[in-house]
């Protein structure tokens, strides 16, 4: 297979930019313009080209069906080589990807950053101002030096793909390949006129609630001065509390804070009518993202924008300013932006959603067998761990009482304190004591000895690995430890990071931190599992999203969840298929018992 470097240089001016527009909506712009390509074939000399028509000839001229593109960046340069150019090759790699699944996504992944890391050459700075100039106003000369520029830029990426390369795990390669495809070919599309419905909707409800206030000037509500004045007004003292990043006084006005939550319930029901009008005027985020989706409908498909190893465990992340990932399920509108993703024409979305893979994961890894039992014949765990809680039969767990048993399943694996346990079943609208916090607490690790014994294997290998010293735990096998670069190996080949581990002094005693790019991180036990278990999860995830791969383009990966788009006759099949791929383990996970929920509709909404 031969494998092409490249890298177009594009027009771009003081408006229209990738600093302000993002990829989709840059590339898809009827401004946009390539003014530059370099471009190498294999280890030959890389030719730069300026002239639109010979950039077009050049790449008709290449059979791609069986040939590998390599770009830093590839989601912007496979973009345009797919949507401006119909090119699909049989395989995109990503020097950026690679970098970031390598070294953590703590550290730079840029080109220069790579290029310094390992000795190959200073990637050079732009030689001239482009800004605004399209290819006939640059003069022989300028064009020349920015053609070396671009040929620069080729040549240390390909040399960053030959050493990466050769320790990059091959499966990861097919899934930076997998990823890049769902935005670099999309097949979903958007339902403009349900997207424009719920936008006005949007704005009536917000309207509504400033007209229900007595709220003239948004602004007014917005200022947190004004808004601690209409308050006072009320006869209500504005809750306040102490910044944890200017460690002064301010107003407790966020959506979380508890004091400010509890005056929705005030006795006063202008009260609770002014703090909706703040609560849902203050939210921006579904409006913009709304707003943004119709931009996309506007001009074509959905490109599914999933970033690789986008978390310290390598799990998917969202990106593009439309973060598919945390797509609201809940509220008045609750699915309307997922039902806005619709299959096309003749076409089905099918998803399959993995079940409680992370709770698993963890019983399995801590050789909890009882509880992977469980799990494999099916049974409810949550209502077995509500029964435990709250001494009834399991058939007679009230609703209420399996989420709590959910919560604790979920929240207690890691090692949750009874005070944090508490505040999260708060969250979630449950009122529960310390004392009764604290029995639960007490009753999970009981019932799971082997869960609380990997916490403190986990401890132990913390300050062994401060020390550079290596040591197993858990399943064995499944995870190394990497002493000399602080790190765990995961099975996919790649590693969990904790950089410059060492101990620090603290008020609650001695505490282990390793750095970030911002700040120093904690780290303990029940957080190490944590971490490990999410990274098992996602490798079990990618593999099973290989497989689907095989038969069914992956349109999208939210979570643990994979959505497939397949012609409507092929419907029962492809369902029965993804059920399958996703109930599958790999060999080093014998014993693991993973399950999967599914669905299928015309739109992403329809398959819960």
């Amino acid at each position: 297979m031969d494998i092409y470097t490249l890298d177009f240089e594009t027009y771009y001016d003081q408006e229209f930019s990738l600093s302000k527009m993002t990829t989709e909506a840059y590339v898809r712009d009827p401004r946009f313009e390539v003014i530059g390509l370099a471009i190498k074939k294999n280890d030959k000399s890389t030719k730069y080209m300026n002239d639109p028509d010979q950039i077009k000839a050049v790449l008709e001229r290449i059979d791609f069906s069986n040939a590998g593109i390599v770009a830093q960046n590839t989601m912007f340069d496979g973009a345009i080589l797919s949507w401006r150019y119909n090119v699909k090759p049989k395989v995109w790699f990503d020097t950026m990807c690679m970098g970031r699944a390598l070294h953590g996504v703590d550290q730079p992944a840029s080109l220069r950053a790579l290029s310094e890391r390992y000795g190959i050459g200073e990637k050079g700075f732009e030689v001239l101002a482009a800004k605004g100039k399209r290819p006939a106003d640059f003069t022989a000369e300028e064009a020349k030096k920015y053609g070396e520029y671009c040929i620069q830029d080729v040549e240390l990426t390909y040399q960053l793909f030959k050493i990466m390369g050769a320790k990059f795990p091959r499966q990861e390669l097919k899934l930076i390949h997998a990823t890049l495809s769902m935005f670099i070919h999309p097949v979903l599309d958007l339902d403009i006129g349900m997207l424009e419905q719920h936008l006005e909707e949007t704005r009536d409800r917000k309207d509504k609630l400033l007209v229900e206030a007595g709220v003239e000037d948004k602004k007014d509500l917005m200022s947190n001065p004004k808004f601690a004045g209409m308050l006072l007004e009320l006869d209500v003292i504005p809750p306040m509390k102490i910044s944890p990043t200017t460690g002064k006084e301010t107003f407790a006005f966020a959506k979380n804070d508890e004091e400010f939550k509890a005056l929705l319930e005030h006795e006063d029901d202008r009260v609770q009518t002014l703090v909706a009008a703040r609560m849902g005027n203050k939210s921006t985020l579904e409006e913009t993202r709304t707003e943004r989706f119709i931009g996309i409908a506007k001009r074509g498909l959905l490109p599914g924008p999933i970033k690789y190893y986008a978390a310290h465990t390598g799990r998917w992340g969202g990106m593009d300013k439309i973060n598919l990932q945390n797509l609201p399920s809940r509220g008045p509108n609750g699915k309307k932006l997922k039902k806005s993703i619709v299959a096309p024409e003749g076409h089905t979305i099918v998803e399959a959603d993995s079940s409680q893979i992370e709770a698993r994961v963890l019983a399995w890894f801590a050789g909890q067998n009882d509880l992977v039992d469980q799990f494999a014949r099916g049974e409810d765990v949550y209502k077995y761990m509500a029964s435990s809680i709250y001494n009834v039969a399991v058939e007679d767990v009230t609703k209420d009482q399996r989420f709590v048993g959910k919560t604790t399943i979920l929240g207690a694996g890691y090692g949750m304190g009874a005070e944090k346990f508490g505040l999260q079943l708060k969250s979630f609208g449950f009122e529960v004591s310390e004392e009764e916090a604290k029995r639960i607490i007490i009753i999970y690790r009981e019932a799971n000895h082997k869960i609380s014994k990997v916490w403190r294997d986990a401890n132990y290998m913390v300050k062994n690995l401060a020390k550079n010293r290596a040591m197993s735990f858990g399943k064995k096998g499944v995870i190394t430890v990497d002493a000399e670069n602080q790190a765990l190996i995961v099975p996919s080949g790649l590693r969990i990071y904790y950089p410059e581990l060492y101990a620090e002094k603290s008020e609650n005693g001695v505490e282990y931190t390793y750095k970030t790019r911002r700040m120093r991180s904690r780290i303990y036990g029940g957080k190490v599992i944590e971490n490990v278990c999410q990274a098992i999860a996602r490798c079990i995830i990618g593999e099973q999203m290989l497989r689907i791969g095989k038969k069914y383009q992956v349109a999208l990966t939210v979570h643990d969840s994979i959505l497939c788009c397949v012609p409507d006759a092929d419907v029962p099949e492809a369902r029965a298929f993804v059920e399958e791929s996703m109930r599958w383990t790999p060999d080093w996970a014998e014993g693991l018992p993973v399950d999967c929920e599914s669905g299928f509709g015309k739109s992403y909404g329809d398959c819960e």
